[in-house]
């Protein structure tokens, strides 16, 4: 059984909105029950190590234990949620805070790693027994520019995507909150990109692949930051290429296009956009060495030449390289700069701080270290410049741990 530690403040925890449920379902069995005895749905505990005796069984969030409170000492979780295990009664966050996984079959049962729980919520993604939403923390101000880059809702503000554990689509407009546009099934998908309007109708689209079936398929965008039904644009194949990229205009026609890397030769292919949906025939930009780099990056215009450039991240020594987009091509290289490998993902966000230059945003894995955090799940922002690179990274946000990808 998956159980780990979590730990918060209450006071984040309050912050964050969270409420206290009621404890309709919840009681006890008759004695001697057995882990086989668990109903299907339910959370169920035992005062024993082996899962014998009187058992404790609930389907709702359970703020208080009553007599059970302190007792568990065997734990299995038939709900198709996590269970988070507060020491503190009212599902509060000043003692430890235990993950029970899934397990829906019933086929494991163990200690609770705490004999100390007071209260139980049962939750979609294990992220929320920290406290955490089920979305990350986004905050963007005002653009200088129009359109806005990133906007997926018409606010001249830099919107993010972000795909939790369970699958669901989480739309976030940059004021914090989130909203839910996907209710699952996009964890089908092992390549989502956007920046870029392929429809034609003015509005940000996103591209999917589907990982069974290697279909590339264009979900247009609505204007208000969710997407509409999805149409065809590749009929299969697509898993041969990595690090799809929607790249913006690099044709010149007006339209934007994607970027991908085929995986057997390491060349880079321009697939340019059409005006109703579908790509149009490729062209090779790069004729080798692209598997040397393990994330692409629709940028937008860092060099102010007016023309969408593309960052670069080398596996091999985590440094990041400019590639100044020219018509229908990419220039001659230039150094960003080295330690980039300490990052798990990346955002494209325009002008996040609205000064005019283009921002990065990055989300970082477990070897990030620095003065400001440390681990997984930081957001920083590298405010841009006026010469090509980035100002020195900015801590934003703890709250992007846990989650299924951003873009």
């Amino acid at each position: 059984m998956r159980i780990s530690l979590r730990r918060r403040l209450a006071t984040a925890a309050t912050a964050l909105g969270l409420t206290t449920l009621g404890v309709l379902g919840a009681g006890a069995a008759p004695a001697q029950a057995a882990p086989a005895d668990c109903p299907a749905g339910y959370f169920c505990a035992w005062k024993t190590d082996n899962a014998t005796g009187t058992m404790y069984k609930t389907n709702v969030d359970a703020p208080t234990l009553g007599a059970w409170d302190n007792q568990f000492r065997s734990v299995s979780n038939r709900t198709g949620k996590y269970a988070c295990l507060h020491d503190d009664p009212d599902l509060g966050y000043n003692g430890d805070v235990w993950s029970v996984a899934p397990d829906p079959a019933g086929t494991e049962w163990g200690g609770p790693g705490s004999t100390t729980v007071s209260s139980v919520r049962l939750v979609t993604t294990e992220r929320e027994c920290g406290g955490y939403e089920p979305y990350p923390y986004w905050y963007a101000g005002p653009q200088a520019t129009t359109p806005a880059f990133g906007d997926l809702n018409g606010d001249k503000t830099a919107d993010v995507l972000a795909r939790d554990k369970a699958g669901r689509l989480w739309f976030l407009p940059g004021d914090g909150s989130g909203t839910l546009v996907g209710s699952g099934g996009w964890n089908a998908m092992n390549a989502l990109t956007r920046h870029g309007d392929f429809s034609g109708d003015g509005k940000e689209d996103v591209i999917a692949r589907e990982a069974s079936t290697g279909k590339l398929w264009l979900y247009k965008g609505s204007g208000t930051g969710s997407v509409g039904s999805r149409v065809l644009i590749g009929s299969g194949g697509w898993n041969s290429m990595n690090q799809l990229t929607a790249f913006g205009d690099l044709t010149g026609d007006g339209r934007s296009d994607l970027l991908a890397v085929e995986k057997s030769t390491g060349k880079l292919w321009l697939y340019p956009g059409t005006a109703t949906g579908p790509l149009g025939a490729r062209k090779l930009l790069g004729s080798g060495g692209w598997n040397a780099m393990n994330a692409l990056i629709g940028f937008g215009d860092m060099d102010k030449d007016g023309k969408a450039d593309l960052l670069a991240r080398e596996a091999s020594t985590g440094k990041l390289w400019l590639y100044p987009g020219k018509t229908g091509a990419v220039g001659s290289r230039v150094l960003i700069g080295g330690g980039w490998n300490v990052m798990a993902g990346f955002l494209a966000v325009g002008d996040h701080t609205g000064d005019g230059y283009t921002d990065l945003a990055a989300v970082t894995n477990g070897d990030y270290a620095s003065n400001m955090g440390r681990g997984a799940g930081n957001l920083v922002v590298y405010s841009g410049r006026a010469t090509n690179g980035f100002q020195t990274g900015g801590l934003e946000s703890e709250s992007w741990s846990g989650l299924n990808g951003q873009f």
